[in-house]
């Protein structure tokens, strides 16, 4: 099984890294990628699990750009995580996720929620590697009795039109290609079928985007049909993953619910391995 779309506590997870690679080496994967949120601080810790576990490390990410106020989430494959530039920007990011986390709890106190700002907030001052999110407040609701798991304190509060969402502010998707690509990784549209603006996919291809998200845990027969034909048009790899979060109220399925089929994935090596090539080939004749 080949699984490219997880996440760990360094984002909105609730496994570790050496949990999560535990369970996904129960499920039988043996291609894993982390893709936590706007940080690759769990990279180092999930590659030597998945060492240890005999299972194939793909270092990953997955990098929130906006258009017209709603998110685009990026994957990015292969990457270096180390990469100092790309450390830059992802830092920058969790810094904007951070001050959106306060506003959403200001804007929660104003409906009569009052949340502890402080300890909500608390993993991200301790540890700045670690990137916030909305699943952080909605555990707090949930904490606090205001709603009975975090599914209902999305539907109620916190998702997109909902009385305490906040849009967020941040870069638009060719610039995130770009950067992905300048840390040596490519780039996939995360669940496409989530997103619901499959008239951007064509100008995404056009600005450097190089894979689908086809097979996804949220995808229905259909929607993975769809876009696996989409991909093929304008000549797009596809990726795919469980987007497991270890928490019962967002997953679909474990680890390796959903698996990339293995001519696919090679597909992805393939398409880095070409990427890379050209890079290097304009960096010697420049």
């Amino acid at each position: 099984m080949i699984d490219l779309h997880t996440h760990t506590t360094s984002s909105d997870g609730r496994c570790t890294p050496a949990e999560l690679v535990a369970r996904a080496a129960r499920a039988g994967v043996d291609v894993l990628s982390v893709t936590d949120h706007d940080t690759t601080a769990a990279a180092a810790a999930a590659s030597a699990a998945c060492a240890s576990a005999g299972i194939e490390f793909v270092a990953g990410i997955e990098i929130t750009a906006v258009v017209d106020g709603r998110d685009v989430h990026v994957l990015g494959y292969f990457i270096d995580p180390d990469s100092a530039p790309l450390a830059a920007f992802l830092a920058e990011q969790r810094r904007r996720r951070i001050d959106r986390l306060k506003q959403i709890i200001d804007r929660l106190s104003g409906l009569g929620i009052v949340l502890d700002a402080d300890a909500v907030l608390q993993p991200g001052r301790d540890d700045t590697s670690k990137a916030a999110g909305r699943p952080w407040v909605a555990r707090a609701l949930v904490a606090g009795g205001h709603v009975a798991d975090t599914r209902e304190a999305f539907d109620r509060f916190l998702a997109t039109g909902k009385p305490a969402f906040i849009p967020r502010i941040g870069p638009a998707p060719p610039d995130v290609f770009n950067r992905i690509h300048a840390s040596g990784g490519i780039a996939s549209l995360a669940h496409p079928g989530l997103l619901a603006r499959d008239n951007l996919i064509p100008a995404f291809a056009r600005a450097g985007l190089d894979a689908l998200e086809a097979y996804h845990s949220k995808h229905n027969a259909d929607e993975t049909a769809r876009y696996l034909e989409t991909a093929d048009a304008h000549g797009l790899a596809v990726s795919g993953g469980s987007d497991y979060h270890a928490d019962p109220s967002h997953d679909a399925g474990g680890p390796g619910c959903v698996s990339l089929p293995r001519e696919a994935f090679q597909v992805l090596k393939d398409r880095c391995a070409a990427r890379r090539a050209t890079a290097s080939g304009a960096a010697t004749s420049s």
